[in-house]
């Protein structure tokens, strides 16, 4: 009986801390910063304006 208790135990801390890794992994996360052309974009926003 507290064989399977204890591979109950296992599997629920395994769980867990996979559970924490991942929660972990995507608090560090951070995109990829891109370079943006502002002028660019700019330019669009004046391009629809004028529409």
């Amino acid at each position: 009986m507290s064989v399977t208790r204890l591979k109950r135990k296992v599997r629920k801390d395994r769980a867990i801390a996979a559970r924490r890794r991942t929660d972990l992994k995507n608090q560090n996360f951070k995109p990829v910063m891109k370079s943006v052309d502002v002028e660019k974009i700019k330019e669009e926003f004046k391009a629809k304006k004028g529409k």
